[in-house]
């Protein structure tokens, strides 16, 4: 009997608010993303370590249920940039043709070769986070609203590029010493590596944020937030370029309309 209550006063506790507010929020937004690629696991080589950020863009659309003034659950559907970049010294998966002239001189290939050149890994996901979010209105009649979101994600890998540029000298080395005949090498290619990556991601995402409600009964809001997200499985299907997660820092500036009042953004 006591289990009874116990339940019968939690759905309350949870039901009524909802029932009270019963207010849904329709949004849209924009902006930047800053991702970067992180060797996971044991499986580093020269190949998935010294990734740099680079610049994407992020963006998507949001809808979200109020169950009291200060929690609300809320669900995305987003684009969103992931990768990363190499400027400089690195290392490359030895070619085939460098590989056999080692062979023709009795000598085993070296799995990586080195080249002063640019490397951006252009990956692109669809990702869909389901957060939990507690906004505080600062100040009774306030028109600003203070947020906070976390929760996990799933992604889709919709492409991936891998786009290299510039003309170097092949290495045998990291230290230059061995220098691979033949002269300098072009890097200019943009190669599919879809394949090659996994299709699917799941991971965790958050913002903090500042909304602005106005309008009658601040329906209407505009809102600036930052946050991030990073994936938790190893984003290769193989260990030859070892392994890595994608993570990306974001911004975003959004537009949010209230069904039934309220103040702005949750």
């Amino acid at each position: 009997m006591k289990r009874k209550t116990f339940l019968s006063t939690l759905l309350i506790t949870i039901l009524l608010p909802a029932g009270i507010y019963a207010q849904w929020t329709a949004g849209a937004f924009g902006g930047i993303s800053i991702p970067n690629l992180t060797a996971g696991g044991s499986q580093n080589n020269p190949l998935n370590t010294g990734y740099s950020s680079r610049l994407g863009a992020d963006f998507g659309v949001s809808g979200s249920y109020r169950f009291s003034p200060l929690f609300s659950l809320e669900a995305r559907i987003e684009y969103a940039a992931e990768g990363g970049k190499k400027n400089g010294f690195q290392a490359l998966t030895t070619p085939d043709q460098v590989a056999q002239y080692f062979q023709s001189q009795g000598i085993t290939p070296p799995p990586y070769l080195y080249a002063d050149y640019k490397s951006t890994a252009k990956l692109n996901y669809l990702i869909i986070p389901v957060l939990a979010n507690l906004g505080w209105d600062l100040g009774h009649r306030s028109p600003w609203r203070f947020y906070v979101d976390a929760g996990p994600y799933f992604g889709y890998l919709l492409s991936a590029k891998q786009v290299t540029s510039g003309t170097s000298t092949l290495y045998a080395d990291a230290g230059k010493t061995q220098e691979i005949p033949g002269g300098p090498q072009s890097f200019d290619t943009t190669s599919d590596i879809k394949d090659q990556l996994h299709k699917g991601n799941f991971g965790i995402d958050g913002d903090i944020g500042l909304s602005y409600g106005f309008g009658p009964a601040r329906q209407h809001s505009l809102f600036i937030q930052a946050g991030g997200n990073y994936g938790f499985l190893n984003i290769q299907k193989g260990t030859a370029n070892g392994k890595n997660h994608v993570g990306a820092a974001v911004a975003n500036l959004g537009y949010a309309y209230r069904f039934g009042g309220g103040k702005g953004k949750d």
